[in-house]
């Protein structure tokens, strides 16, 4: 196989390459040797924490009360630990650019890796509005008098967009930098949370949450008591294991030490897959002890209200800081971390070839114009016009916030999909070479095994629950089911259009 690169530090052209059929992806190649390899296990693992674990649902999960356990602990085993076992074995196999989109195409040829990259590229824009708004609802909760009206905190919102738009062109390494900061911040803020609910039993106050109730801990699918559409909010809650693995061809050791990359990618997963779970229960539990499950009600800043009413209202401006600047952070990670698989798609022809164009610090500058560009239309959209242009018998903020659960779970159902196709690809890569990949495994058989069936199906627990079981009250079942499955159809008709063949 001939290949010619028109690239390095010194060119910002993608290479074109002339070479029979073959399963190697000419974005593989270039990514090594354009990008620098800087990424090490820490870096990884603050941008896999980043990436997941978003503390402010340990409050949705909080509505359920005890039963938020048993919630966590089912979609946990059930689909989060299979989600990484399966990004590490894949990860560990083809550590490239790209991710998914790099593995499918390996495993299933290219229809279905541009099917599967779009699939996983979506949810990554709507998750940059979701960092941004929920930076605003604490800003909300410092002061109720703030951003009441939803063009207000539009506004804020693209304002917000269009600054960590572009702090995301910046220099990775920079950026990284300030990324492993904000994770210690975070964990800070976890261990105040956790802090709180110690000292308010210590104080001798009972805990707001009967946990010694063997009835708070079951599963209720109809009546008053029905929480069974927690399962797929708690799956929204562990989505996006292979993010940081968007950025695979910029690992330490991926131009010359394959066995570094691969040390890194097992490690990141294990320690962030870890400090995710720790971080979850931590952080329910406060809220539990201290407010109980009404304190879902007044959304994420129920996590500062905890300490605020144990701790004192310095530590809770404290906690408050440092949840905000990881939220600040979301935004910038999500961006140029999704931005790599419209990077891929362009130097492998699927998309525009300026997609897959580099600025002078190294990064796609012009995914990341575009993506930051989409989201400020949603944001538009979902704030600025349709809340005050649609009437559907309630308040212009109800509209806002109806717009944007809806699309947040049309993401989660795209997302699920996508992470469905782990599986697909370990079972096509084993029987397509068994003894190439018992070389890579990185587990006992029988637990790749169990990996591979017990994750499929909690996907489609997770898709069917998201589907027919509403977020909010302001919609019910019957209507939430085909808004939220209408959207997904749209969007994965639109990704099974394109059907050409990648240059390789």
């Amino acid at each position: 196989m001939t290949i010619s690169y028109r690239a390095g530090p010194e060119s910002n052209q993608p290479a074109t390459i002339s070479s029979e059929k073959s399963r190697e992806l000419l974005s593989q190649e270039y990514a090594v040797k354009s990008m620098p390899s800087q990424l090490g296990a820490l870096d990884m693992t603050a941008t896999y924490l980043i990436a997941i674990f978003f503390i402010v649902n340990a409050v949705t999960a909080a509505s359920g009360g005890a039963s938020a356990f048993t919630f966590l602990i089912l979609g946990g085993i059930a689909f989060f630990i299979p989600c990484a076992i399966a990004t590490a074995q894949l990860g560990v196999m083809h550590p490239h650019e790209g991710s998914l989109y790099n593995w499918t195409h390996k495993a299933l040829g290219g229809y279905w890796s541009f099917f599967i990259g779009f699939c996983a590229w979506f949810p990554g824009v709507l998750v940059i509005v979701a960092g941004t708004d929920i930076v605003v609802s604490f800003i909300q909760g410092l002061n109720s008098n703030w951003l009441v009206e939803p063009w207000q905190q539009g506004l804020v919102l693209i304002g917000l967009i269009i600054v960590t738009g572009f702090v995301a062109t910046m220099r990775l390494r920079t950026i990284q930098y300030v990324v492993n900061v904000v994770i210690g911040l975070i964990l800070l803020a976890v261990v105040i949370i956790g802090l709180a609910a110690l000292v308010w039993l210590a104080r001798g106050h009972p805990s707001a949450t009967a946990f010694n109730d063997p009835a708070g801990w079951s599963i209720h699918f109809n009546g008053s008591l029905a929480n069974i559409n927690l399962f797929g909010l708690i799956t929204l809650a562990y989505l996006g294991t292979e993010v940081p693995l968007n950025m695979g061809g910029e690992l330490l050791g991926s131009r010359n030490n394959q066995a570094t990359s691969r040390r890194i990618v097992k490690k990141h997963l294990l320690w962030g897959t870890v400090l995710v779970f720790i971080g979850y229960f931590i952080a329910t539990f406060a809220v539990l002890v201290v407010q109980g499950s009404a304190a879902s009600s007044v959304g994420g800043y129920a996590l500062v209200t905890t300490v605020d009413m144990v701790l004192g209202s310095f530590m809770g401006k404290v906690t408050a800081i440092c949840i905000m600047s990881f939220f600040i952070m979301v935004p910038i990670v999500y961006n140029y971390a999704f931005a790599r698989l419209l990077l891929v798609g362009g130097i492998d022809q699927r998309l525009p070839r300026g997609m897959g164009l580099l600025n002078k610090n190294r990064v796609p500058r012009n995914a990341i114009v575009l993506q930051t560009i989409v989201a400020i239309i949603f944001t538009a959209l979902a704030f600025l016009v349709l809340p005050y242009t649609v009437s559907l018998g309630g308040k212009a903020s109800d509209l806002a916030i109806e717009v944007y659960n809806v699309s947040q779970a049309a993401a989660t159902l795209v997302w699920a999909i996508s992470s469905s196709f782990f599986f697909i690809d370990i079972v096509v890569f084993y029987f397509r070479d068994r003894a190439a990949f018992l070389r890579q495994r990185i587990l006992p058989m029988p637990i790749l095994w169990i990996t591979v069936l017990v994750g499929p199906f909690a996907c489609l627990l997770a898709i069917v629950d998201t589907l027919f079981f509403s977020w909010i009250s302001q919609i019910g079942n019957n209507s939430w089911w085909y808004i939220v499955g209408g959207i997904t159809v749209i969007c994965l008709v639109l990704s099974l259009i394109h059907i050409s063949e990648p240059t390789r």
